[in-house]
């Protein structure tokens, strides 16, 4: 943020709608200029989420086939949740890894925070890389089981072209880990 760049004034917010998971809220603004705007933002769980990219010997990126309820498709992506209260990101990380895709890591790599859509919703997301994985496996909260896809680390570009590889947090979540494991490689 620059100097000129003042943050607008909330003058009210009001909760317009609600869900099990979000609550909308509608944001009254006023700007340094004093243009007055009204907003619609979402507001979920503020204890953030996790995306994994585990990668297993050096040679296979572990993905989940899952079902996505917006697409009505299933969707090939990497082991993502909530941060449960109370867990730490590398903890909540590791769990998800253990209940999406039977793998434990020893060694978990923050690679950066994102944000989801942040003109409509406060919630981040940390990209974790896991290696030096391991079996294990809890109990998840899926409906039904995640199909495990190994999919080799060297043709990590191939993935780009598969319709069911889709969802804008994995595609970033592979360039990020790419860069971190192949950075000669990376785009």
């Amino acid at each position: 943020m620059t100097e000129r760049q003042k943050k607008p004034e909330i003058l009210h917010t009001e909760v317009v709608a609600h869900s099990r998971l979000f609550q909308i809220e509608q944001v009254h603004l006023r700007f340094s200029n004093q243009e007055e705007r009204h907003y619609e933002r979402m507001k979920g769980a503020s204890r953030g989420a996790v995306m994994v990219v585990p990668v297993l010997n050096g040679e296979w990126l572990l993905l989940g086939s899952e079902y996505a309820a917006g697409t009505h498709n299933y969707e090939l992506g990497f082991p993502k949740g909530l941060i449960d209260p109370g867990e730490t990101a590398a903890e909540a990380a590791n769990r998800e890894l253990q209940e999406e895709i039977g793998y434990g890591a020893r060694k978990l790599t923050k690679l950066k925070e994102l944000s989801l859509a942040p003109g409509y919703f406060a919630s981040k997301m940390q990209i974790f890389l896991a290696e030096d994985l391991y079996e294990s496996r809890l109990e998840g909260d899926e409906p039904e089981p995640i199909e495990l896809v190994p999919w080799p680390l060297e043709r990590w570009q191939e993935l780009l072209d598969m319709n069911d590889f889709s969802e804008g947090r994995s595609v970033s979540a592979l360039f990020l880990a790419i860069k971190q494991l192949k950075p000669t490689e990376s785009p």
